[in-house]
This record gives C-alpha cells, sequence and structure tokens, in this order.
C-alpha cells in the first residue's frame, strides 16, 4: 500500500477545529509524529491553503490533539496539544488551546478511555502533560452518550449545542520550566523595543503564556476586525515584534528570531482597549454599554477571530488582581468580566487569592461546546514512515 491509515477524529471544540488521535495510534518517536501531523493537516504550504490535508488554513483549523489513559493517578487523561503551522514544518508543542480542550473530554469518552455516569455530568479530570496543569471538564451526558446538541450558544459558532463547562485549575503555574504567573516578577513591565518604543506590558503565565498590552500604545483602537489587521503587513509586523521580545522577557525563547521562527505558538500577545461600540463578523452590534472591555488577540501571525481560550483565562485572572494593565484598563479588580471581540461577546470569571504578596490562582472557568463533526481514519503516504529520521 502506498497510504496508510490512522485513527482519527475531526472535532470543533469552542472556535477552534482540529483532528483529535489517541496517543497509541501515533508512533512514539517524536520526529516521525511530528512529520506524520504536518502530513496530516496538509503542512508545510508554500500556498497558505493546506489543499493536500485536514487542516483549513487558519490558526484555528490547523490544531492536533492527542490523548491517552492518564500515567497520573490524580488524572483521568492525559493530552498534548500541538499548534501546526500552515506554512513552514513547525508543530508547536509549547501551549494549549483552550477552545480544543473543551472537546478533550467527550473525545475520551467516546474512545472509552474513562468511565462515565449514564446520565448528569461526567467530571473528567485532564492534565495538559506538556504544561502539567489539570483541567476539569464537565461533560453532559444521556443513555450513556455524550450530548452534543443544545441551546447553548457561544459567539463565533453558527450552530447551538450542549454547554461544557471548562474549569481550568491553578492555570497561573506555568511551564514547568518557567513558573509563576508573572515570570518577570511584575505586574506591568516597560520593554523599549527597537523601532517602536517604550511599550507596557502585563506578562503572565495562565491558560497559556500571554502578553497584555493596551491597544492605544500602538496606536490602534481595540475595536478593529480581521479585514483590518490581517490586510496589513506593517501591523501584523509590529504585533510580531512586540510577541517576540515578550517571549525573551518572559524565558521562553533565547532570541527574538528564535521566538518568530520556532516559538509561534506562545506566548499569545493581547491588546485591550476602554469599550468601543463595533460591528461583529456576523453584523450584531456590540454596543459599549453591553461589556466591560473591547479585547483582541493574536494567533501564528494573524489576528484572531474570535478570542482563544487560553486567551480569555488570562484576560480573567489579569482582571481580577490589582495592579495589572487589564486592570487598570477596567478600573477595579473584577472577578468575572464580560468582553468584546471580533465575533461577538464572551463572558469568563477566574477565582485569586493573595499570600504575603504573591498572587495565586485557585482556578478560571468558561463555558465552550463540542461536537464530533467526522471519525474514522486519515490517510498518509507509507513512505512516511520510511524515511530516515
Amino acid at each position: 500500500m502506498d497510504q496508510t491509515s490512522i485513527s482519527a477524529t475531526y472535532m470543533r471544540g469552542g472556535t477552534s477545529k482540529g483532528v483529535f488521535l489517541r496517543a497509541d495510534a501515533l508512533p512514539a518517536d517524536p520526529a516521525l509524529r511530528d512529520r506524520i501531523l504536518l502530513r496530516i493537516l496538509g503542512s508545510p504550504d508554500p500556498y497558505g491553503q493546506q489543499m493536500d490535508g485536514m487542516g483549513g488554513a487558519t490558526s484555528s483549523t490547523s490544531k492536533a490533539m492527542v490523548i491517552a489513559r492518564s500515567s497520573s493517578p490524580e488524572h483521568d487523561i492525559d493530552y498534548w496539544f500541538g499548534q501546526v503551522a500552515i506554512d513552514r514544518p513547525v508543530v508547536d508543542w509549547s501551549g494549549n488551546c483552550g477552545n480544543l480542550t473543551s472537546a478533550v473530554g467527550p473525545f475520551a469518552i467516546a474512545q472509552g478511555l474513562v468511565d462515565a455516569p449514564e446520565n448528569g455530568f461526567a467530571a473528567i479530570r485532564m492534565r495538559h502533560a506538556g504544561m502539567n496543569v489539570t483541567i476539569l471538564s464537565h461533560v453532559p451526558m444521556k443513555d450513556g452518550a455524550v450530548v452534543e446538541d443544545g441551546d447553548f450558544e457561544l459567539d463565533g459558532v453558527t450552530f447551538p449545542a450542549a454547554e461544557i463547562v471548562v474549569e481550568f485549575l491553578e492555570p497561573g503555574r506555568g511551564e514547568s520550566s518557567h513558573d509563576g504567573l508573572f515570570p518577570t516578577g511584575s505586574l506591568i513591565d516597560v520593554v523599549d523595543i527597537p523601532g517602536i518604543g517604550k511599550i507596557e506590558m502585563t506578562m503572565m503565565n495562565a491558560g497559556n503564556p500571554t502578553v497584555f498590552v493596551e491597544a492605544g500604545s500602538l496606536g490602534l483602537r481595540g475595536n478593529e476586525m480581521l479585514p483590518e489587521i490581517n490586510s496589513d503587513t506593517s501591523i501584523l509586523k509590529e504585533l510580531e515584534t512586540v510577541r517576540a521580545h515578550a517571549a525573551v522577557c518572559m524565558g521562553l525563547a533565547a532570541t527574538h528570531a528564535e521566538a518568530s521562527q520556532v516559538r509561534l505558538h506562545t506566548p499569545k500577545l493581547a491588546f485591550v482597549a476602554r469599550p468601543v461600540s463595533y460591528v461583529a463578523s456576523n453584523g450584531k452590534l456590540i454596543a459599549s454599554t453591553s461589556v466591560d472591555l473591547n479585547a483582541r488577540i493574536t494567533s501564528m501571525g494573524k489576528l484572531h477571530h474570535a478570542m482563544t481560550g487560553t486567551g480569555a483565562i488570562a484576560l480573567s485572572v489579569a482582571a481580577a488582581i490589582p495592579g495589572t494593565l487589564v486592570q487598570r484598563i477596567l478600573g477595579a479588580p473584577m472577578t468575572r468580566i464580560g468582553f468584546g471581540h471580533p465575533s461577538g461577546t464572551m463572558s469568563v470569571g477566574a477565582e485569586v487569592q493573595s499570600d504575603n504578596g504573591h498572587w495565586k490562582v485557585n482556578k478560571a472557568v468558561m463555558s465552550r461546546s463540542a461536537r464530533r463533526l467526522m471519525e474514522g481514519v486519515v490517510f498518509v503516504p507509507s513512505r512516511l514512515f520510511e524515511e530516515t529520521l
């Protein structure tokens, strides 16, 4: 055979889509595994379309989730998230996808990796094995199967579905090698960036390593839409420059060039502003009086069409802690906020506490939905398994 089949499920989780695979369906060798995942998604593609793969040619649709029974007695399952670059041969395992995290529990139940009740809710303790953080997912069940249809609406997703409540437990622990909610030790840093100037930032580990800047400091309003940002190469270059410098400050990359070449997925860069009215991508008016602030976030070098799940988690944590840039814009600490993004609005909350001047995040909570779109096998050329590693 010139092609090899691999069991897989194509799922939507939140405002993202990706290919879900069991860990035992993939080779143990990391280099071979990544080569196979790149081929499954259709990368690298110099045309930028991922035409010969399952990817959808955007950061929100070029993703892979790998799931296994947990090796930890405190967890039900382990999972790894890979952000697959579209135009280069890179699978970035450095962070998480909060949106697709909502689909991990349903996948694990459908695959028989965890036990679930006949009815009610399955409370699944999941570990992002790469970041060593715990997420508790509450998956609705009926007659022994995951409930996927429902009336929960999520801006950025066309059809309603069943609500899945996802709790990120102690999300401020960050990466094992860069522990700490605020890796620089400051709630706000001023970073002098060549060609741009001094930019105030809140750099934090919560959900994913995330950087917050005030929109006005970059000459932006905070209510920009995708065409305005993603069609302007100069703005995108400036945003990436800011992100790359922050990555070095956070200890996530040795150089700015490294951050832009191989550390593509994290840290995320978000710009926030006081509420300003705008029309969302579906034509809905988002009035300034309906949200607490406006937020935009970049993903893989482009403005995200909604808000990343982990970006929402980080935003909620920053909103709850006095002295962050986000809290300063809000005017007062808030444990639950509603914010505007390009596809509409979102609500998210966080529980934080101060321990002798050090902030700790107990949990951050958001609601998402997930649905299986297709399950079966994906095909990759058999020669991938034979090439020299």
